[in-house]
């Protein structure tokens, strides 16, 4: 199997980090065909959300990679197999050797150092990388321990991927049987039944500044899922005065009518950012929206009255400097985690349930994936059946043609099938004999059901 998986995520890596290797929506397209464009790479699928950026790959001809059985190593050990060349002088990597392509080549295209990024970043090759994915498109690999947004973010790159023809065969495979699992632990189990979310945990974290969210005005920047999801828990603790803020005022004014409430675009954000006691942000945006002077100028205005915001961008939305001001309490997507953290007891259960439909799947998915390497070799096998059967069936049209007995033609067919037939096995299994390869004449036994 040729699937391999780099990345880092909230586990590995600080937020300063993880900004720094987020990718941005529109570039994406690009940075598919940059990636199938190193050497080796033959597939390619990119996530990059708030708490990973990961890079889905397969790699060209037959790869070297670790056979099919989980291994729950990480990082990946080096390969034993160094780069040489293949079979019609194809180029053949090591896993270490394109991990380490890849990894340069992320470095080098977020102008990040090479020793910082392999410090924070993990890698997995054949099953351990089936099984990884599975586990992220579950929630079981996310901060948030058994989240559904990440299903539809997944869905969302592998359709970004599909639009830029970088999706093959492997990767097709891999990620519709990770939206399966997925879907099977949202049935089976109640991983996802309370309301334990980034959103979720931003929500609730207000509420240790403020005791009555219901008199609160709160200022949401975006207008994605998670945004969304902020918007419910907000309404959900009573608060009612809502502004939304984004780059578009269409998807903001949509947002804002399905909660009640005020859409305005993002540089209309100065002039409204003194009547928010409430600043969520979660755009997609690579530059800061929010610096230290707009937020001085909104406090004068509010006469110092506390800020609660909450950023959960990656890159950041609102500059680190914003926190050092006096009556701002500023929280990242990593300061949620203690939040976060005490709503996880409520899952562990299912998320272990969920974890044995992972490795149980995952089984299934290599069981699969051998019983179609077979494939190729039961049509060759036929192939070569047929020429035989031909060849002998020509012989014997022309010996009919040329007057000969049919019995005698007929039984020399049948001899010289059954000749042609036994030949190459019976010569090997003389040779495996010799060479005390017992195990030869258990599989001629058994293919052939002999007594």
């Amino acid at each position: 199997m040729a699937i391999h998986t780099l990345g880092i995520n909230h586990k590995t890596a600080s937020v300063e980090v993880r900004e720094k290797v987020a990718f941005a929506p529109e570039h994406l397209p690009d940075v598919h065909h940059l990636v199938c464009e190193l050497p080796a790479i033959s597939e390619a699928v990119i996530v990059s959300t708030c708490n990973r950026s990961e890079i889905y790959f397969s790699v060209n001809g037959v790869a070297n990679g670790q056979p099919l059985t989980l291994t729950g190593q990480n990082p990946l050990p080096v390969a034993q197999q160094s780069h040489g060349q293949g079979k019609n002088g194809q180029s053949h990597y090591s896993d270490h050797e394109t991990f380490n392509q890849v990894l340069k080549w992320l470095a080098e295209y977020h102008q990040i150092s090479y020793s910082e990024l392999q410090a924070a970043s993990y890698q997995y090759v054949g099953l351990d990388a089936v099984s990884h994915l599975a586990k992220v498109a579950s929630g079981l690999d996310s901060m948030v321990l058994g989240e559904p947004q990440i299903l539809g973010q997944l869905k969302s790159a592998y359709a970004v991927a599909q639009e830029s023809q970088t999706v093959g065969h492997d990767l097709n495979r891999l990620f519709q049987h990770s939206f399966q699992v997925a879907k099977e632990v949202r049935t089976q189990t109640a991983i996802g039944e309370n309301p334990v979310s980034v959103a979720y945990a931003a929500v609730s974290l207000s509420t240790h500044i403020f005791a009555d969210l219901s008199t609160c005005t709160a200022l949401l920047i975006g207008a994605g899922e998670t945004i969304d999801l902020v918007a419910q828990h907000l309404r959900e603790k009573g608060v009612t005065n809502i502004i939304v803020a984004n780059r578009t005022l269409t998807r903001a004014q949509a947002l804002a009518e399905e909660f009640g409430a005020r859409a305005i675009m993002l540089g209309d954000i100065p002039d409204h950012l003194h009547e928010a006691d409430i600043v969520i942000s979660s755009t997609a945006s690579q530059l800061p929206i929010l610096g230290k002077g707009t937020v001085e100028s909104a406090l004068r205005q509010r006469r110092h009255a506390p800020m609660f915001m909450v950023d959960i961008a990656v890159p950041r939305d609102i500059e680190p400097q914003v926190g050092q001001l006096s009556d701002v309490y500023l929280y990242t997507v990593d300061d949620l985690k203690e939040v976060i953290d005490e709503n996880k007891k409520s899952r562990e259960a299912a998320a272990a349930e969920a974890h044995e439909i992972v490795m149980a799947q995952t089984h299934r998915y290599a069981e699969q994936q051998r019983a179609l390497g077979a494939v190729d070799t039961i049509k060759s096998f036929r192939t070569h059946v047929n020429d035989l059967k031909d060849a002998e069936l020509a012989r014997a049209k022309k010996r009919l043609a040329a007057g000969e007995d049919p019995q005698k033609v007929l039984d020399q067919l049948a001899n010289g099938l059954a000749n042609k037939f036994a030949h190459h096995p019976t010569t090997r299994l003389k040779q495996a004999s010799a060479e005390g390869k017992s195990d030869m004449q258990n599989w001629i036994a058994d293919i052939f059901d002999l007594d």
